[in-house]
Formats: structure tokens, sequence, C-alpha cells
């Protein structure tokens, strides 16, 4: 009897664990469901029945006009150009940087950390203007290199990899090291195939920022042609007087799609980066 009591208690705890994670991915995945059901809404079903979940008349209307009319796929070839070149761009700077202040030995490493760790904590809105201001005076306003450059390297993939890489045995790197190999060789041939589940954590944190950014795409990009999903979604969904919710639910469901898909393809990489990835 004594035996069966912590076990009816264990089951008890965990069934208790599983309703409440269950109800929180319900919170978390019913608004997801209701923007997906509803842009197949009519505008005039949308605001009649905004609570609605179920389509009356289901119509393909909102996806055509994106995919025709707005010609999305434009927009959608900028976002994908810029999230590929700024996840590229984390993934060897960040790597390098982290090796850097991982396991080199130089003057000032422990302030050069301090700063990453100081510009870690600085909001993006206070660095807007003077990027802006760079880029200007460089010439690349509504230029690709405009969307690029002031995110190829964060602060967060800094960190990341440099908090991996110090579990690196130091022995391995001395035993290429004694077999000939210089910094490059042994930062691309030892280092980097062990880093793999931080560099998909950074991957998909850094494609989620970049294809979710919105402010410095609206200011840098000051024609159409420059235009990526955001901006796009959040000018041509809002007419002069009022807002067309089906356009704006249909082209929400186009914008993350791809994020999701991203996701399920790195997940394992990810929960496995998080997990190894602490503060040594």
């Amino acid at each position: 009897m004594t035996d069966s009591t912590p076990a009816m208690s264990s089951r008890r705890a965990r069934a208790l664990t599983y309703l409440v994670l269950a109800v929180a991915l319900a919170a978390t995945l019913l608004p997801f469901a209701w923007m997906l059901l509803s842009s197949f809404k009519t505008k005039g079903e949308l605001l009649r029945d905004p609570s609605g979940w179920l389509p009356t008349s289901p119509t393909l209307h909102n996806y055509a006009t994106w995919l025709g009319d707005l010609h999305i796929g434009h927009y959608f070839l900028n976002s994908v150009i810029v999230a590929v070149f700024t996840v590229l761009g984390n993934l060897v700077f960040c790597s390098m940087i982290g090796y850097a202040l991982a396991k080199l030995d130089f003057p000032g490493k422990r302030l050069l950390f301090a700063l990453v760790m100081i510009t870690l904590m600085v909001p993006a809105v206070v660095t807007f203007v003077p990027l802006f201001v760079m880029v200007a005076k460089l010439q690349l306003v509504d230029t690709y290199p405009a969307l690029i450059l002031p995110y190829l390297a964060s602060p967060l993939g800094v960190f990341l990899m440099r908090q991996f890489m110090l579990g690196i045995p130091d022995s391995l790197l001395e035993a290429a090291r004694i077999d000939g190999a210089g910094q490059i060789r042994t930062f691309t041939r030892i280092v980097l195939p062990l880093c793999g589940p931080p560099l998909a954590t950074l991957t998909i944190l850094t494609f989620l920022s970049s294809w979710n950014n919105f402010l410095w795409p609206l200011v840098a990009a000051q024609t159409q042609d420059k235009y990526t999903l955001p901006v796009a979604l959040a000018l041509y969904s809002t007419g002069q007087n009022a807002t067309d919710y089906g356009l704006l639910l249909a082209g929400s469901v186009l914008v993350i799609a791809p994020m999701v898909a991203l996701f399920m393809a790195l997940q394992r990489f990810f929960v496995q980066g998080v997990a190894t990835t602490g503060i040594k």
C-alpha cells in the first residue's frame, strides 16, 4: 500500500503536467488556426462575424489576389535573398568571433566579450538612426546590401557560438595543432563539424529575425522593387479607408509558412542546441 501511493501521486502529477501543457499548446495554436480558417473568408463575412471559426462560403480570392494582382512572388524572393545572405553571414562571422573568444588568447579578449554582452543589451531602436545615416552616406539606400549588411553578425549569435565552443575540449584542438593544422584548418575541420546544434539554432533565430524584420526594410527599401514580405503585407492589406482583413490574414499565412517549415526541418537540432548551450 505504501508503494502504490507514491506511484499514484506520480501518475497524477504527470497527468496534471500533461493537462497544463495541452492547455498551453491549445492556447498557443488556436489563434493560428483561426487565422488560417479566416483567410478563406470574404471581407464581408469577417466584418459580420469576426469571432466565427468555419467560413460559411470558403473562397480563395484572398490568396489569388496576393499571388496574382499583388505579385507576392517578387516580395517573397526579396525576403528569401535577404534572409539567406543574413543567415550565411551570421553563420560565418558569429562562428569565427565565437571561436576567437572561446579558444584563442589575445589582448583585450575579456573587454571584447564585455562589449559583445553590452551590445546584446542595447535596444535595436537605439542604433536605427546611425545605421541609416551610415547606409545613406555609402549610397546603399534601396539596395540589397542596405537590407543585409547591418545584420551580418549579431551579438546573440556570437554569445551562442562562444558558449558552445567553450565546451569543446582543448586537448582536441591541441592534437590538431600537433598534427600540423593551423588555426583556419582547426576551425573548419575540427570545430565547425562539432557545432551542428548551435549552428542550427542560430540559423532558425537569424532567419526568423530577418524574415519578420519590418521597420528597417520599410525605411531602407524605398521602392516596391526592394520591399520584403512584411512591408508588402502591411502596405497592401490596408486601404485608404479600412483594412482588408481577409487579405491581411491570407498574407500572414503566406508569410509564416516558410518559418514553420524551417523550424519543423531543424527542430531536433534547435532543441539540442538550446539544451547543450549553457553558461560555462
